[in-house]
């Protein structure tokens, strides 16, 4: 009797059995021939389509308890749709097997060619992503557009409230959330399958689920849109980290240095708290010293003779200060540790002359910041001192700079201490 490879099946027909008794494998394929023979014509006997090879060879899988036999039929068929329809249709007008009643359903019939197209999609997709992985096409144009049609596949939609995420979401135990789908998009392009975003200032309820389910590294862009989005993920959901872009650059705009540096530099959520509260309590005593300089400079504009005191006193306090050049080593040690928590964030911290942080604000903003500010003592900056930055420094009165080096300075500008970080 002839067998059909299973190369050459088209379709597989399962089917259920029930038995009230105990039979064996030989009666259940003895009944399927004996009464199917002849109820669907000569053109689909069983026996006749086997020898053809057009039928498969009959597997039946059969397993008793308790007097009771069940198990499952396979029939594997290369006929076309309707005919292996009416085969299967056939099995079930079987009600007696041997000396028992039974009692036959077929639950399905699997097209094997939508099994193997399935097989062979996954697969290319697989090959195209190795492919775009490990080569680099002629035309960098053309790379580039392939590339953003596939990260663009790989964006997925997730949860109730559909947001933009990567496809693996679901099977990772931690998650980085970021700011919108450019975001996502960005990630993508580098590796990061766990990727999620807010998609808007306020936090989704799928966010919410997720920090109760997963870790969460918040990644946040470096400016105050940022600040605001941190404030409300700390306020509604439980996050575990966070990491922050540099000032001034959004996440979507980072290199893949730049982003593996910024999540290895995550810090973890009680710290964030901490800095949050501390940079809104210098805001604040910035404001105050401002209101103060303002009221003191309209009173010495009133008041000449007192100004010109002012002047002389400043003169004298500048003398004493040239001639006060050792600095203590806790001051020093103030210092180190202000210049050293700003290494990386191309900032700048106001001190008064109780070495206290009046604020931080972005080298962008230094120029801008300082000319509005009145009783600052050290400016601490991340970047290298320079004469111009000497020369607006002494403009206001500044006493100390520190950065991470130092220029040669011209003797002008040496009424102001300059120190770098080795120096400290």
């Amino acid at each position: 009797m002839a067998k059909i490879s299973p190369v050459s099946a088209k379709y597989i027909i399962h089917a259920d059995i029930q038995i009230d008794g105990v039979v064996d494998r030989p009666d259940v394929i003895g009944a399927i021939f004996g009464q199917t023979e002849g109820l669907i014509g000569s053109e689909l006997e069983l026996r006749e389509l086997q020898r053809s090879g057009r039928i498969g060879r009959i597997e039946v899988n059969l397993e008793t308890k308790a007097g009771k036999t069940s198990g499952e039929i396979i029939i594997p068929s290369s006929l076309d749709k309707a005919e292996t329809s009416i085969i299967g249709a056939s099995l079930e007008i079987i009600e007696r097997i041997g000396p028992c009643n039974a009692k036959i359903t077929v639950k399905n019939i699997e097209d094997v060619r939508v099994s193997k197209r399935s097989m062979v999609v996954e697969r290319a997709k697989e090959l195209l992503k190795n492919m775009m992985d490990k080569t680099m096409p002629d035309s960098q144009e053309l790379a580039d557009e392939v590339a953003a049609a596939v990260r663009v596949m790989e964006i997925q939609t997730y949860g109730k409230d559909r947001l933009p995420a990567g496809p693996s979401i679901e099977e990772s135990d931690e998650i980085i959330v970021v700011e919108g789908r450019a975001d996502v998009v960005n990630l993508l392009k580098y590796g990061f399958k766990n990727v999620i975003a807010m998609n808007g200032s306020s936090v989704p309820d799928t966010i919410k689920e997720l920090s109760r389910r997963k870790t969460i590294t918040v990644f946040l862009d470096g400016d105050r849109g940022g600040d605001l989005n941190l404030r409300e993920l700390i306020a509604t959901s439980e996050i575990d980290f966070v990491a922050r872009a540099p000032d001034g650059k959004e996440v979507e705009e980072l290199t893949k240095k730049e982003i593996h540096k910024a999540l290895r530099a995550k810090i973890a959520v009680e710290q964030a708290k901490l800095e949050l509260e501390k940079e809104s309590s210098s805001k604040d005593s910035l404001k105050n010293n401002r209101r103060s300089s303002y009221s003191s400079n309209r009173y010495r504009d009133n008041n000449r003779d007192s100004r010109d005191h002012s002047k002389r006193y400043e003169k004298k306090e500048e003398k004493s200060f040239e001639k006060k050049e050792e600095f203590s080593s806790e001051v020093k040690g103030k210092l180190k540790s202000m210049i050293e928590d700003l290494i990386g964030t191309k900032a700048v911290y106001f001190v008064n002359d109780k070495i206290e942080i009046l604020g931080k604000v972005p080298l962008t903003e230094l120029e801008a910041t300082l000319r509005d500010t009145n009783n600052v003592y050290a400016l601490v900056v991340d970047e290298t001192v320079n004469r111009e930055l000497v020369k607006s420094a002494k403009n206001k009165n500044v006493k100390v700079v520190v950065g991470l080096e130092k220029r040669t300075l011209p003797k002008d500008e040496e009424g102001i201490k300059v120190f770098s970080v080795s120096e400290l």
